[in-house]
């Protein structure tokens, strides 16, 4: 058995190539034997610096921290504060992103619903249309807007809590998502009047706008569509940050939802994902400083995705600038995604627990990213819903925890200098101090 690197064959030294491992030969025969792209989800899977690169400063003398028994720690928020007559009042900054009914089954939806209305905060609908069981299971719904307009129905945007008009997305900023024909099922075909069967590829980009004038244009229209009550967020792909961001407040955004590079439980190409955008570490900073540049940043909110995972994650981004954060794939993984009870199953579908990413090909034995009856009648809403939200309770516990430490009494009191970097590359993307030091690099210090 070959290890990592090195190994000895009948005498002879074996040592992998760094530019052409296995699993790049492995791609480059697939390739080869196929000749199409290779399509899967799970977001980026190459190592790119991220909030584990920091680290917080927690209080001792020069800062008392809170008493985690007896002092408060707050944890709500309010998005759509800037135009919006009914702004969403959650009391975790923690919500659901947008995952379409197609991508996902309908109890799946249910689930995601079910939980974050038990954890008092927000879902979101996804490219497709909003689903029945979604609606009713969801006290506060997010409606998205997409460039492909599939299942797009002013009734059901009007029955949303919030409008998320989705420019890009952090798996694919500047590409169109995916949905193969085998899930295109004969309910997603008529949500989005579609043929039964058939690829769909949504568009990469809008066809009622091609610029920012024209996106303030649609905005207008959705904010008369909904008599000025609903808050309007805009979602990209972690780019050209600081420009996209202040662009959408120009067009008149309440929220502004930045998704990183590590996001993707959508399915795309490979190469998009492992090449275009940037990590959503690098992408906070910049987008709060945008924001601050034009003296909106808590007026105009910033909701960031992309690899969000524990409460270390949560409180590191709001520590940097964000309003909230949203989790796509870790809420899949909550709900039984990649468990090790359908090892077996995995295995002869030709992966294995912990590695199936092939959300693409509706044969999914968790019953969560499929659109076959069989399988998705295994997973259990009401079940998937509870873990949902258990999960949620303990992002939120976790970093309330690291709040107090820092001595803040409301998780948007956390802010840069309670951290510091462990990277040269994680300090600059931050701007906070290297630890041990106070050198910030990229800033010139007079």
């Amino acid at each position: 058995m070959l290890d990592e690197r090195h190994a000895t064959a009948e005498g002879w030294s074996l040592r992998e190539s760094y530019l052409y491992d296995r699993s790049v030969i492995a791609e480059i025969q697939r390739a080869a034997r196929e000749g199409i792209y290779d399509i899967r989800g799970f977001g980026a899977k190459r190592p790119v610096p991220h909030f584990d690169d920091l680290l917080f400063l927690g209080a001792s003398v020069s800062r008392y921290p809170l008493e985690g028994y007896r002092e408060r720690c707050g944890t709500d928020v309010r998005l759509g504060t800037r135009f919006a007559s009914r702004p969403l009042e959650l009391k975790i900054p923690v919500t659901i992103a947008g995952m379409s009914f197609g991508a996902l089954s309908a109890p799946a939806k249910e689930a995601l619903g079910r939980g974050a209305s038990e954890a008092g905060t927000a879902t979101t609908t996804g490219d497709g249309g909003m689903t029945r069981e979604e609606r009713e299971h969801s006290a506060t719904l997010v409606y998205q807007v997409l460039p492909s307009r599939y299942g797009m129905n002013p009734d059901d945007l009007r029955a949303a809590d919030a409008i998320e008009v989705v420019v890009g997305q952090g798996a694919k900023p500047g590409g169109g998502g995916m949905l193969l024909g085998h899930k295109i099922s004969e309910r997603v075909a008529q949500m989005r009047d579609l043929p039964v069967g058939i690829d769909q590829r949504s568009a990469c980009r809008h066809p009622d706008w091609t610029g920012p004038d024209d996106l303030q244009i649609k905005i207008h229209e959705l904010r008369e569509l909904t008599d000025w009550e609903k808050p309007i967020f805009v979602k990209i792909g972690a780019t050209r940050t600081y420009y996209d961001v202040q662009l959408c407040v120009k067009a008149g955004a309440d929220v502004i939802v930045l998704d990183g590079m590590q996001g993707g439980t959508a399915a795309t190409q490979d190469v998009f994902i492992e090449h275009v955008g940037i990590p959503t570490l690098a992408a906070t900073r910049v987008a709060a400083d945008a924001l601050q540049e034009l003296g909106v940043h808590r007026e105009v909110q910033l909701v960031v995705s992309g690899g969000i995972r524990t409460g270390a994650d949560v409180a590191k981004a709001l520590a940097l600038g964000a309003d909230a954060v949203s989790i796509g794939t870790a809420a899949l993984i909550a709900m039984g995604d990649n468990s090790p009870e359908y090892d077996e199953e995995y295995r002869r579908i030709g992966s294995a627990a912990g590695f199936y990413d092939d959300w693409q090909a509706r044969r999914d034995p968790a019953g969560i990213s499929t659109q076959e009856d069989e399988l998705s009648a295994r997973f259990d809403p009401v079940l998937g819903g509870r873990r949902i939200a258990n999960y949620l309770r303990v992002l939120t516990v976790e970093a309330q925890t690291l709040a107090r430490a820092c001595g803040h009494t409301h998780l948007h009191n956390l802010e840069p200098e309670d951290l510091v970097a462990l990277t040269v590359e994680a300090a600059a993307m931050a701007r906070v101090p290297l630890a041990g030091t106070s050198w910030i690099p990229g800033v010139t210090v007079s």
